[in-house]
This record gives C-alpha cells, sequence and structure tokens, in this order.
C-alpha cells in the first residue's frame, strides 16, 4: 500500500527537533508538502526531509488546496494552532496538533468540533504518554494497583532553562509561558493516569520574579529581559469533580534543586507512584513496605511491529494507525480539551484571585 502523503506547517525548532525526524522513522509517510512563513525554512525542510517533488508554500491555505495531501502536521506557535487545525479538518486532512492544543478552551473547542464534523483524526503531541515509565504505570492503573487515585502532583520544573529563541518569552503568540509549554505535558500525563476529565475548580498563581535579572545562568545563555513577557513560574491548585486533587508545578527558572519535567506523583488508597528517581511504585504489601523500582534498560513490550521505539516515534505509529483505521489514539482531543480547559483557568485564577469553577 502507498504511503500516506502529509503536509508540514510551521517548519520551525519543534518540526525540526520532533515532528519531521519521527515521520520520517516510521517508513509510512511521505513528507510532500511545507509551509512556513520564513521560505527558506520551508524550502531546508523539502531538501532534507521531503520527497523529490515536495512542494513548498508560504500560506498554509495554498498547502491545503492539494487534495493529494491527507494528513498534516501543525507546528507553528500556539496561537494559530486552532485556525490552522480547524482550516485542515474543513479542508478533509487528517491533524497532528503539536501542544498545547490552543491557547485557549474557546479554541480548542473548535478543534474538537471539526474533527467530528468533518469525521477525521485528529491528535496532539503528548509524546511523553508513549514512554516506557508513562506506559508501565498506566498499565499499572488501569489494572487498579493504585487503588483510587485521590492526590497527585504534575510536575515540570527547571532551574534556569528558559527557551530564549523563538517566540517562545512573547504572551501573544504563545498564551504563557512555562504553564503552557511544559507544565501542560506534565497535566495531561496526570490526568490520563488518574483516567480523570472532570475538574471542579482551579486556584492558580503566576510568577515574573525572574525575568528582569540578568547574568541568569541560564543554559541557553541569558534571556532578554524585554522580550520575556510571559511568567517564569506558575502554579495550580485543581479539584475534581470526585474530590481528588492536582498539584500543577511549572517553572522555566525557580531557585530549586529539584528539577523534574513532564513527570507525574500519584497517592491512591492502595499505592503510589513516582518519577523521582526513575518510575517507582510503593505501597504495603505482607504488612511491609516496599518500592517497585522496574528496569527499562531490559527491553518490553513492542507495542507496534519493528521493536521498540522511541516516544516520538510510536506517537507517530499511534496516529498513522488511526487515520489508517487499524487502531485508537492514545491521545484524544476530547482529553486535550480538558488540559486546556485547566490551564486557562489557572492563568485566569493566578489575572482575577479568585477561584474558577468549571460548570459556572
Amino acid at each position: 500500500m502507498a504511503n500516506l502523503k502529509a503536509g508540514i506547517i510551521g517548519c520551525g525548532g519543534i518540526a525540526n527537533g520532533k515532528q519531521m525526524p519521527s515521520v520520517k522513522k516510521t517508513g509510512l509517510v511521505d513528507l510532500a508538502a511545507f509551509c512556513d512563513i520564513v521560505p527558506e525554512k520551508a524550502e531546508k525542510a523539502a531538501k532534507e526531509y521531503g520527497t523529490k517533488d515536495a512542494k513548498t508554500y508560504g500560506d498554509y491555505r495554498e498547502l491545503l488546496k492539494d487534495s493529494s495531501i491527507e494528513i498534516v502536521y501543525v507546528c507553528t506557535p500556539n496561537r494559530s494552532h486552532s485556525e490552522i487545525t480547524v482550516a485542515a479538518l474543513n479542508a478533509g486532512k487528517h491533524v497532528m496538533c503539536e501542544k498545547p492544543m490552543a491557547i485557549n478552551s474557546a479554541e480548542a473547542q473548535k478543534m474538537v468540533d471539526a474533527a467530528k464534523a468533518n469525521n477525521k483524526v485528529l491528535t496532539i503531541g503528548y509524546q511523553n504518554r508513549f514512554r516506557s515509565d508513562s506506559r508501565y504505570l498506566k498499565a499499572e492503573c488501569k489494572n487498579g494497583v493504585l487503588g483510587e487515585i485521590y492526590m497527585a502532583k504534575a510536575r515540570a520544573i527547571r532551574r534556569r532553562a528558559v527557551p530564549t529563541w523563538g517566540v517562545f518569552l512573547n504572551e501573544y503568540e504563545q498564551g504563557g509561558g512555562p504553564l503552557i509549554d511544559i507544565g501542560t505535558h506534565a497535566l495531561d500525563l496526570t490526568l490520563w493516569m488518574m483516567d480523570n476529565y472532570k475538574p471542579k475548580y482551579a486556584v492558580g498563581t503566576t510568577y515574573h520574579k525572574l525575568n528582569s535579572q540578568k547574568n541568569t545562568g541560564n543554559i541557553w545563555g541569558d534571556w532578554n529581559t524585554e522580550e520575556f513577557t510571559v511568567e517564569d513560574s506558575a502554579f495550580g491548585f485543581v479539584v475534581m469533580e470526585n474530590g481528588a486533587t492536582i498539584l500543577l508545578e511549572s517553572s522555566w527558572a525557580l531557585n530549586s534543586l529539584e528539577n523534574l519535567e513532564a513527570a507525574t506523583i500519584l497517592c491512591g488508597t492502595q499505592a503510589g507512584a513516582d518519577m523521582l528517581d526513575g518510575l517507582r511504585i510503593n505501597g504495603v504489601k505482607n504488612g511491609n513496605q516496599y518500592v517497585l523500582k522496574p528496569d527499562f534498560n531490559a527491553g518490553g513490550v513492542a507495542f507496534f511491529e519493528g521493536g521498540e521505539q522511541k516516544p516520538e516515534v510510536l506517537e507517530q505509529l499511534c496516529f498513522i494507525n488511526a487515520v489508517l483505521g487499524k487502531g485508537e489514539l492514545t491521545v484524544t482531543p476530547e482529553q486535550a480539551l480538558v488540559v486546556t480547559q485547566i490551564l486557562e483557568a489557572i492563568y485566569e485564577s493566578a489575572s482575577t484571585g479568585k477561584p474558577v469553577y468549571f460548570n459556572d
């Protein structure tokens, strides 16, 4: 069977660092169209990852007119995720959109609605679900090993790792800083493990405490203090309808030695789990406390033909199989919508100083 034909919209860092190499690795998709507002980026991507007759565009609308393109990857700044995704779905394309889903829940809802209206596959780039430790822990949660998970921490803490390139520091383009950038991964992972997508209310705080500092020790060099308009850290307290509590911690710059990103800590009635030193599951058995630490260096289940792959490649295989009708999505747009709803509520609470109720 012929490979699927795909188009890449946005040929910047995430496209080059994740999407295009992982798509190429599957061997199941031909990258036949590339779009970027900077022509040189699209041309470079086409030469490196495209088919011999790959086309380049400066306007995504022109790419979407190509009837041969079956799937589209949206790798643009956050503000345009919804606009481009909805247009692609309406043009009859299946879509993988990079995280976060959108800058607010209203825009995310448009994406969900468009996928349903056009009967097309839509998924969001939460590749951390495909890590070995994540898959193992999800299986344990599904099997009831942890019991009822009633308290969790979603952690995305960097000590000094502020991204200084692209538009990461631009609040208008991105909708926020570390909360929407890396906090979104930790929150997605936590909600997925809990299998709980019914938030009741959220309280949040955001900080701009380190934005103006110089000689920062940042791993990618000092940031431009005038451009750094997003928060440097943000924290949320979320209560779910069933009474469960989630603490969300995120930072690009924080005076803390607890560096842990895209991680979850779970506390259940039967056992607990964390990712503080690799995956650890703790509980009590035969009257004694225990800690189980799986060894992921010894190999494991090959979830797709061809053996074990990197998380971003497994993510692609899952999406492709869903498009071909050979499997189900691991990341559904409805789940990603709830992540966006919670992030939006934390930002709103930080702005107003009041809790945000989801059913109001």
